[in-house]
């Protein structure tokens, strides 16, 4: 049995969802795919893959498996295209991930700007709220906005962002401008509920640092769930909206938002830079890795907001 041949030929299975699909992508017939998977499963003494009549499930023992192979066949092939000096020039294809305003404000210029610069790579970016495995997505690198979570990722720290309250100026001329947290009782509120952050529930936003937290209730005139939606109808002065700074950063430099209890918003939070490393680096990542970082790092100044964050005041 050639394990390297029956590795690819799992991978296939699982990829395309069956084995005749598999069979048809890689050419063989399908009693020579159903062979290569089934003396895999007797090399390994495990069952791999349970095999019903609609759709491949992997066992614990499968899911584990496919993980080593993909790692094993990417390490492959990167020292093969290293032996044939491929890395000489990058090229290849990646695949990246961001948040849709995140990626929009911050990631598409700078892929853009590489693009140009290494005209052998093409890029398939994927802008979502939904955060995608790294691993079982195929993705080479992701930009998270959020503490993470303990993981054998490489992570490189781009900068932080924070979390402000605005207003249209028409909004707060009507109804005024809120001196402390506890003021927005009095105040028509915009609910983003597109996000899963401890700083929110569904009638409670929070203020000031982990060390001095304060929970303010309020009514929300109207829920949205997603940030454009929120930002939109803030802007038509319908009411007071929290988000993090990126997402409105376009709408204050216009002049159609204004920040209010600066003082009183909580710690910034993290933004990474995530890949799954490995003792062979693609020249392709290595390159958007090099290029992609300074760049990100240099977008983010400045979007927590003051150098130095203040405790918040107990309202009086």
């Amino acid at each position: 049995m050639d394990r390297i041949d029956a590795m690819k030929a799992l991978l296939a299975a699982v990829d395309e969802g069956s084995l005749s699909a598999a069979s048809r992508k890689l050419g063989m017939p399908l009693a020579t795919m159903s062979r290569k998977v089934s003396e895999l499963e007797a090399h390994l003494r495990a069952q791999v893959l349970i095999r019903t009549s609609r759709k491949l499930i992997l066992t614990e023992v499968g899911q584990a498996y496919v993980t080593a192979c993909r790692r094993i066949l990417d390490e492959i092939d990167e020292a093969e295209r290293a032996a044939a000096s491929e890395y000489r020039v990058p090229r290849g294809h990646l695949t990246l991930a961001a948040s849709v305003m995140f990626g929009q404000v911050h990631v598409e210029p700078v892929v853009l700007d590489f693009l140009e610069a290494y005209p052998e790579i093409t890029v398939r970016l994927i802008l979502s709220d939904t955060v995608a495995n790294i691993l079982d997505d195929h993705i080479d690198a992701a930009i998270r906005v959020g503490t993470l979570p303990d993981s054998s990722m490489v992570a490189q720290r781009l900068g932080e962002t924070g979390w402000i309250t605005c207003a249209s100026p028409a909004y707060l001329a009507r109804h005024g401008t809120p001196q402390t947290p506890a003021d927005l009782a009095g105040h028509r509120c915009i609910l983003f509920e597109g996000h899963s952050s401890t700083l929110w529930s569904s009638e409670t936003w929070r203020f000031g640092s982990a060390k001095a937290p304060l929970a303010v209730p309020i009514q929300p005139r109207l829920r949205v769930n997603t940030a454009s939606a929120a930002l939109a109808a803030a802007i038509a002065g319908t009411g007071i909206v929290r988000v993090l700074r990126y997402q409105a950063v376009r709408a204050l430099d216009a002049g159609q938002l204004q920040i209010v209890l600066p003082d009183f918003e909580p710690d910034p939070i993290p933004v990474h830079l995530l890949h799954t490393g490995g003792p062979i680096l693609p020249l392709k990542l290595r390159a958007f890795l090099d290029f992609a970082a300074p760049r990100l790092r240099a977008s983010l100044k400045g979007q927590a907001g003051s150098a130095t964050f203040r405790p918040a005041r107990t309202p009086s």
